[in-house]
């Protein structure tokens, strides 16, 4: 085990709660089932706890943290052998860099909840070197992940998560396994690239369109997309121009994205 699990206070600016219930560490790598040989990297390792059982697993392990002095722990460690730390800010982080020619990431993390929505869009732009994720975010982040078409969490995050990769919510994980214990439940989430994902014909156009469609959900997509949108060219893609984003499915929002790249010049 980490030395660093002993002498580091939680920062509350790096949102951290670090996982300590050793049950929930085995269950979250026998769900996660890591080989030799492949490629992994883990987001904030903290203090570790994840960390060492994933090394006696695999080969090498990549951790991305930004804490300086975890980061340091990390790198003196002598129990930690073949371990990679990377110090810095994973919102600014290269996946792309880590992957070498035809490989591809396995990445794993306990994530804090200040940046797990900004970080999964951040790893969408990257998907093409990811296979698969195995994360630990707050409860109502993963509910919103898989969220289904005309719920209250259905929204941005939903559509543009299921248009790239399957979702799976393994099990949830209660405060108490945390020190400190967040205020939440938390859930730990599979997301696995799709295989044969539907085509976009721009994913720019595509991430623009959701973006302005979703920016003020109670809004008819005549109103909200006003300028951008017109409603014969909704009623094309089989919408309703007074019906509300939230209750279009991933399907339609690809059909229209698709039609409008074709419109334009």
């Amino acid at each position: 085990m980490s030395q660093t699990s002993h002498n580091h206070y939680p920062r509350k600016r790096f949102g951290q709660h670090f996982l300590t219930d050793p049950a929930i560490i085995d269950q979250i790598i026998t769900s996660f089932a890591p080989l030799k040989g492949e490629r992994i990297v883990e987001i904030g390792p903290g203090t570790g706890r994840l960390t060492g059982p994933l090394l006696a697993r695999v080969d090498t392990l990549d951790v991305i943290e930004l804490d300086r002095d975890l980061a340091r722990c990390l790198r003196e460690d002598r129990t930690l052998s073949n371990l990679r730390v990377h110090e810095g800010d994973v919102l600014n982080f290269s996946f792309l860099s880590l992957a070498g020619a035809n490989e591809k990431l396995r990445l794993i993390g306990n994530l804090p909840y200040n940046i797990s929505t900004p970080l999964i869009f951040h790893l969408l732009n990257q998907i093409e070197v990811i296979s698969d994720m195995t994360f630990m975010l707050q409860k109502e982040v993963a509910d919103r992940m898989t969220a289904e078409t005309g719920t209250r969490q259905y929204g941005r995050l939903s559509v543009m998560l299921q248009v790239t990769c399957d979702t799976e919510p393994l099990f949830n994980v209660p405060p108490e396994a945390f020190t400190p214990p967040p205020k939440v439940m938390s859930t730990v989430i599979r997301l696995q690239p799709k295989t044969d994902p539907p085509p976009l014909e721009d994913h720019q156009l595509f991430s623009k369109l959701i973006r302005q469609a979703f920016s003020q959900r109670r809004k008819t997509l005549h109103n909200v997309l006003k300028g951008f949108v017109q409603d014969e060219v909704l009623e094309a893609a089989g919408i309703s121009p007074s019906a509300r984003a939230d209750t279009i499915d991933v399907d339609s929002w690809v059909r229209l994205a698709n039609i409008l790249a074709i419109k334009s010049p």
